[in-house]
């Protein structure tokens, strides 16, 4: 059976995780699944247990979530099509502003909370630029005028993408937002060969990437990049 595959990325603390849950609510907790990458350690697992919703979560540990993730999605997607899931949502850390997790055809998303600045969306790359969807968060807290300018900027940052507000507690917005889903492109098996990300990966490696602790020029290797002072 065909799995609808679904990425979801944004800042730390946007919401993602709530987000996910008021909308996997609106598809059917059965028919979901929710593969979690994030750095060091999460709870996500736990939460998304609360709530019957099936998931698996991988913590990159000293590599780059994102690199990690493109390593191990073939795996997820299995995983996936196991369960017999007809939703699959992977979710990445987003912890750099240069994360690069969406996928060409399938749909992405991407979650920024109105908390997080009104410059935010103009530091953000293509987590957000190349989104289709991006979802913003806690309109509860700020004023409306507060909200209609943050989603201009976003707007500015990626003219193409679909707005939509979403109340991770109150669950408002989140039927919108599972439409959104139905109709994202299905996967119709676990080969990804053809796949490809839509916007290059962080640059690696360096050689502190590879454990260099010492500090100075003669210990820099791989892809260095100077500033130009003076």
């Amino acid at each position: 059976m065909p799995m609808k595959l679904i990425t979801v990325s944004g800042p730390p603390s946007a919401g993602k995780t709530s987000v996910l849950i008021r909308i996997i609510e609106q598809l059917g907790k059965d028919k979901a699944g929710v593969a979690k990458f994030d750095c060091l350690s999460t709870s996500d697992a736990d939460r998304f247990g609360e709530h019957q919703i099936h998931s698996v979560v991988g913590l990159s540990g000293n590599l780059c979530p994102d690199h990690f993730f493109v390593s191990n999605i073939e795996e997820c997607v299995a995983w996936g099509f196991k369960n017999s899931f007809e939703f699959l949502v992977i979710e990445s850390a987003g912890l750099c502003n240069r994360c690069s997790p969406h996928l060409r055809e399938f749909l992405a998303v991407c979650v920024i909370d109105n908390l997080s600045g009104i410059n935010t969306p103009h530091k953000i790359g293509p987590m957000l630029r190349y989104a289709d969807l991006i979802v913003i968060t806690k309109g509860d807290i700020v004023s409306q005028a507060e909200r209609e300018v943050f989603a201009f900027k976003v707007k500015m940052a990626n003219p193409k993408a679909d707005i939509l507000f979403l109340n991770g507690i109150t669950g408002q917005g989140s039927f919108d937002a599972a439409e959104y889903f139905r109709k994202g492109k299905s996967l119709l098996s676990s080969n990804m060969q053809d796949c490809r990300l839509r916007f290059t990966m962080p640059a690696a490696l360096c050689s502190y990437c590879l454990g260099e602790t010492r500090v100075g020029e003669n210990f820099q290797k791989g892809n260095i990049k100077k500033m130009k002072i003076g």
